[in-house]
C-alpha cells in the first residue's frame, strides 16, 4: 500500500467504524463510515487516498487530496505553531511544513509552492518549500512539440516559471504569453525547446502552421464582429494586443501575415481591415 498516493483496494468487510480494504498482499487499511457510500459493497474495487490521521494510522479516504507523494501545488497556510506550519491540503488532518523544511519562516493565510515528499525517518508524509532539488532534469522521454500540463508559478523578468507535468521546471516567455496566467492556476502548453540543463522553454500555443491557421481564423472572426476593423498594427504595443485580440505581439503578427498572405485583409497606418 502506497502512502501519499492513490491506491486500487478491495472493499474486504464492514464493521461498525467503516470498510476495511485490502490488497493482493493481504494488506489492510480502515476506510472509516464518513467516506463510505450506498453503493460501496464487498468484493468492490475502489480508488483511495492513503495517509495517516492524528493518531499515526494508516488510514484511506476518498477526498482528493490538492497534492499527491512527489508532487508539487500552491497551499495556504493555515496555523504556524511551535511544530512548524500547517498547510491545507484539501484532507482532515492538516499537512505540516517542519521549520527545517521552510526556506523562510512561513505566515498564515499565505500561499507556498511546496513539494510532498515522505520523510523516511518517521514514515510520515511532509511538504517542504525547499523544493529546487525535487526537479526532474531528465528529459529523454520529452520531445518538441509535446502538450504538457503546467503549473503556474512567479513572474520574472524573462516570463513566467511554469512547473511541467508535475516534474520538470521551465519558463513561458514573455513574448509568448498571451493570456493572463496567474500564480497556482493549472493550463495546458507545448514544448519548443529542450535545454542541456533539463529546463523547457515553453509556450501556450503550438508553433508553427498549425499553431497560425486557427488564430487567423480566430483573427478574422473578431475582424467580422468589430464591423471589418481592428485598431492595431504590427507597431501597436504588446499589452494593447494582447488586451484587445488575446494573442502575443509575435502570434498577432504571424496571424495577420497569414490572413494578408491570403488576400483576406488590408493593413492600413492604424489598423487592419477585411477586404
Amino acid at each position: 500500500m502506497k502512502i501519499g498516493e492513490y491506491n486500487a483496494l478491495t472493499i474486504l468487510r464492514f464493521t461498525s467504524v467503516g470498510a476495511y480494504l485490502g490488497d493482493e498482499n493481504d494488506n489492510d487499511v480502515l476506510l472509516p463510515n464518513k467516506y463510505i457510500t450506498d453503493d460501496m459493497e464487498i468484493g468492490n474495487e475502489i480508488s483511495v487516498f492513503l495517509y495517516k490521521d492524528s493518531e499515526d494510522r494508516l488510514v484511506a479516504t476518498t477526498q482528493k487530496p490538492y497534492i499527491h507523494l512527489n508532487s508539487f501545488a500552491y497551499l495556504k497556510v493555515k496555523e504556524v505553531n511551535a511544530y512548524g506550519a500547517f498547510v491545507d491540503w484539501g484532507l482532515e488532518k492538516d499537512l505540516l511544513i517542519p521549520f527545517r523544511e521552510q526556506t523562510t519562516r512561513l505566515e498564515e493565510d499565505k500561499y507556498y509552492l511546496v513539494f510532498l515528499k515522505l520523510d523516511t525517518s518517521t514514515d510520515r508524509l511532509v511538504a517542504t518549500t525547499k523544493h529546487k532539488k525535487y526537479y526532474n532534469t531528465d528529459t529523454t522521454e520529452l520531445n518538441v512539440e509535446d502538450e504538457v500540463e503546467l503549473l503556474i508559478c512567479e513572474t520574472f523578468d524573462l516570463g513566467v516559471k511554469v512547473i511541467v507535468n508535475d516534474q520538470f521546471l521551465g519558463i513561458v516567455y514573455n513574448n509568448d504569453v498571451n493570456r493572463k496566467m496567474r500564480r497556482g492556476d493549472y493550463t495546458k502548453g507545448f514544448i519548443y525547446n529542450i535545454r542541456e540543463d533539463g529546463k523547457l522553454d515553453i509556450r501556450l500555443e503550438k508553433s508553427g502552421y498549425v499553431k497560425i491557421e486557427p488564430l487567423s481564423q480566430q483573427l478574422l472572426e473578431m475582424l467580422k464582429a468589430k464591423k471589418g476593423t481592428i485598431f492595431l498594427t504590427d507597431k501597436s504595443h504588446p499589452d494593447e494586443i494582447r488586451d484587445q485580440v488575446g494573442m502575443s505581439k509575435k502570434t498577432f503578427k504571424q496571424a495577420v501575415g497569414n490572413l494578408y498572405k491570403n488576400r483576406l485583409i488590408l493593413i492600413n497606418d492604424d489598423s487592419i481591415s477585411l477586404i
